[in-house]
C-alpha cells in the first residue's frame, strides 16, 4: 500500500513546464495599413464621412502598423452588407464565420507546432483552445480535435472572451497541466478572428470603433507544452517558471466589450496606457522578488502591444532600453493587435531572431524574461519566463 501523497507525487512531473514547439497562421488575406482607410471607407459606403475619415487616416498613420491579416475580404463584405452597417443585426452571419473558421485557423497553426515538435499526435494529452470569437457548443476545442483527428479521450479546455490577456491565460493553465500530471503534452491553441466579430462601419458617435479598425487583425497561434522533455527528442524553447493574474486598481470600464445583434462593441479607454505603466513595475517586482532580479533591462520582453501607447509609456516608465520591446513593436508592426494570439507571435519572433543573430538563448541572448498579456478588465497576466540554451 502506498499512501495519498505518494500516489500524488507519482502523478507529477519531475521538472518545470516548457513551451516545446509553436506554430503561427494567418488568414491570406493581407491589407495595407496606408490603404485601409480609403478601403474601409469605399467599402463602407461612407466616403461621404469626409471628416471622419480624415481622422481614421490619422489614427491608421499613429498606429505603426504596416499591414494586418483580416478574415473578411471585400467579396464577403458585398455579400453580407449588414456588417458593414454600424448596428444593423449581423450577429447570426459573424456566428456562421466564426464557429466554422475560427477551429480552421487554430488547425493551421496546431500543425505548423506538431511538425516542429516532430512527435505523433496520439502522444498528445491536453488541449487547451483560447478565442474570443464564436461562442458555441460543442465548443471550438471539441471542433479542432474533430478537424485534427486527435484521440477521442483527449482533455478538452476551452477559454472564451478573455480579449487580449488571453495568451497568457492559456500558459497559466498549461503550466498547472503539464507539472501536476506526469508525461503530459498539452497542445495550446489561440485563435482569433477579431474582424468576423467587430467590423463596423463608421460611425461619428463611436471613435472606439475606429480604434479598433485601426488596430486589430486575425491570426492564430499554437504551442506544446510539456515537462521533463524527452533527450535527443524534444528541444524546449522557454522554460515557463512563474504566472500570476491581477486586475488593475482603478480600471473598471476602461477596456469593455459587449456582444450585440449587430456584433461586438467596444470601449477603448486612453487612460489605458497611462494605467499599465502605473501598475506594471509592481507586477515585476512580485514576480521577480523569488529570484533577486531587480534590473529590468536585464531580462527580455514579451509585451502585449495593444497599441503602440502602451509600449511607449511601459518603456518610459521602466527607463527600458529601446531594442527591449523590439519583438513586440516588429509584431504590431508586421500583424496589428491579434488579441489573444498577439503574445505567442512574439515568443515566436523572439526565438527565431534569437537564432537569426547567432545569440546564446531563445531570449535574445538572455537567461530571464517576462511575458504580459494586458486585456479587458483591465486585467494583467505576467509569465516569468527562462530562455533555453540554443
Amino acid at each position: 500500500m502506498v499512501s495519498i501523497q505518494e500516489f500524488r507525487n507519482t502523478q507529477r512531473a519531475e521538472g518545470p513546464a516548457m513551451i516545446m514547439a509553436i506554430g503561427i497562421a494567418t488568414p491570406p488575406n493581407c491589407v495595407l495599413q496606408s490603404t485601409y482607410p480609403d478601403n474601409y471607407f469605399g467599402i463602407t459606403k461612407g466616403e461621404h464621412m469626409q471628416e471622419l475619415k480624415q481622422k481614421f487616416k490619422r489614427i491608421c498613420n499613429n498606429s505603426t502598423i504596416k499591414k494586418r491579416y483580416l478574415y473578411l475580404t471585400d467579396d464577403m463584405l458585398k455579400d453580407k452588407p449588414n456588417i458593414c452597417d454600424y448596428m444593423a443585426p449581423s450577429l447570426n452571419d459573424r456566428q456562421d464565420i466564426t464557429v466554422e473558421e475560427v477551429p480552421k485557423l487554430g488547425e493551421q497553426a496546431a500543425t505548423v507546432a506538431m511538425t516542429e515538435w516532430g512527435q505523433p499526435k496520439s502522444k498528445i494529452t491536453h488541449l487547451v483552445f483560447g478565442t474570443s470569437c464564436g461562442v458555441d457548443m460543442p465548443a471550438a476545442d471539441y471542433q479542432l480535435t474533430k478537424l485534427m483527428g486527435l484521440n477521442p479521450s483527449i482533455k478538452r479546455f476551452v477559454m472564451y472572451q478573455h480579449g487580449c490577456y488571453g495568451g497568457g491565460s492559456i500558459l497559466r493553465l498549461a503550466k498547472d497541466l503539464a507539472e501536476n500530471n506526469k508525461g503530459a503534452r498539452v497542445l495550446i491553441v489561440c485563435s482569433e478572428l477579431s474582424s468576423a466579430v467587430c467590423f463596423h462601419g463608421p460611425d461619428e458617435t463611436n471613435i472606439d470603433n475606429l480604434v479598433g479598425r485601426a488596430l486589430f487583425g486575425d491570426g492564430a497561434a499554437a504551442l506544446i507544452v510539456g515537462s521533463d522533455p524527452l533527450v535527443g527528442v524534444e528541444k524546449p524553447l522557454f522554460e515557463i517558471v512563474n504566472v500570476s493574474q491581477t486586475i488593475v486598481p482603478e480600471s473598471e470600464g476602461v477596456l469593455v466589450g459587449h456582444t450585440r445583434e449587430c456584433g461586438l462593441l467596444f470601449h477603448i479607454s486612453e487612460k489605458i496606457p497611462r494605467l499599465v505603466s502605473k501598475n506594471i513595475e509592481g507586477c515585476l517586482e512580485e514576480a521577480f522578488k523569488p529570484f533577486n532580479i531587480k534590473n529590468w533591462n536585464s531580462i527580455f520582453w514579451v509585451v502585449h502591444p495593444g497599441g503602440p501607447a502602451i509600449l511607449n509609456e511601459v518603456e518610459k516608465k521602466l527607463a527600458l532600453k529601446p531594442d527591449k520591446l523590439r519583438a513586440s513593436r516588429h509584431v504590431l508592426r508586421e500583424y496589428g493587435n491579434m488579441w489573444g494570439a498577439t503574445v505567442l507571435f512574439i515568443l515566436n519572433e523572439m526565438r527565431h531572431a534569437s537564432v537569426m543573430r547567432g545569440l546564446e538563448t531563445t531570449g535574445e541572448g538572455l537567461e530571464w524574461g517576462v511575458l504580459f498579456g494586458i486585456g479587458p478588465g483591465l486585467t494583467i497576466e505576467t509569465v516569468v519566463l527562462r530562455g533555453v540554451s540554443i
